[in-house]
């Protein structure tokens, strides 16, 4: 089993910055991919960005050129730099973890990004 925790959330005036960051533990042989999504007020759960064992990336279009993903392999932990935050962003975001392709994962608690003057 495969638990995973979110940390950096918060409240943000447009335009600001913030670092997420998730960790797994437990039992974990190796990981395949990490990702973040986020669930805005009325809407559904979507991808922001995704990153596999070969660093390999993927934004949503949203995101490109404001967020980056990136990862440290030997903490089993993921990051997200949020960069020229917008109202829009505002969300509860969430980790996954997949230890084998095609997996559903393991998800954690979610953490607030409130966007807002």
């Amino acid at each position: 089993q495969v638990q995973v925790v979110e940390t950096g959330g918060g409240l943000v005036q447009p335009g600001g910055s913030l670092r997420l960051s998730c960790a797994a533990s437990g039992s974990i042989n190796s990981i395949y991919a990490m990702g973040w999504f986020r669930q805005g007020a009325g809407n559904q759960r979507e991808l922001v960005a995704r990153i596999n064992s070969l660093g390999t990336t993927n934004y949503a279009d949203s995101v490109k050129g404001r967020f980056t993903i990136s990862r440290d392999n030997a903490k089993n932990t993921v990051y997200l730099q949020m960069n020229s935050l917008k109202p829009e962003d505002t969300a509860v975001y969430y980790c996954n973890v997949q230890t084998r392709p095609q997996s559903i994962g393991s998800w954690g608690q979610g953490t607030q990004v409130t966007v807002s003057s």
